[in-house]
């Protein structure tokens, strides 16, 4: 897996970032901010189809790993393969795993070790970091 420590596929100063982003966006994805638990519509949402970074586009999660972890934030099972980075956070006087997107670094969430099977893992991740693409019907 890779580390926040690698070097990204997309690199922009933090103007270049703004200017795309909103200052939600700027805030969480790119300053390490966290939005308010329950604030986002995406930790409701279970329609089929992919979450993606909202800075970069790049696919991160399906909608067949997500579940309600009853936390407030979108949270999944396993992220898509090669989808993410991670990185150490010592924030908040306690240890824990930071989760990146591994294109463009932008901070999407942590992930815990009380998710449920197969994996275990909890990807608790801020909607605002995330877009959601519905699946189209064919």
């Amino acid at each position: 897996m890779k580390t926040s420590k690698d070097n990204f596929e997309i690199v922009k100063s933090d103007q270049e970032w703004r200017e795309i982003l909103t200052p939600e966006q700027f805030n969480v994805l790119r300053k390490h901010g966290t939005e308010r638990a329950f604030t986002s519509p995406l930790d409701k949402t279970y329609d089929q189809g992919t979450y993606v970074c909202g800075g970069c586009g790049q696919p991160l999660f399906t909608s067949e790993t997500k579940y309600d972890s009853k936390t407030g934030w979108p949270s999944f099972y396993a992220p898509i393969e090669g989808a993410i980075a991670t990185s150490v956070d010592r924030s908040l006087f306690m240890t824990r795993t930071e989760v990146h997107c591994s294109r463009c670094g932008g901070h999407l969430g942590h992930v815990f070790s009380d998710g449920p099977a197969p994996t275990g893992q909890r990807y608790c991740m801020n909607g605002v970091s995330l877009k959601f693409l519905p699946q189209e019907d064919s």
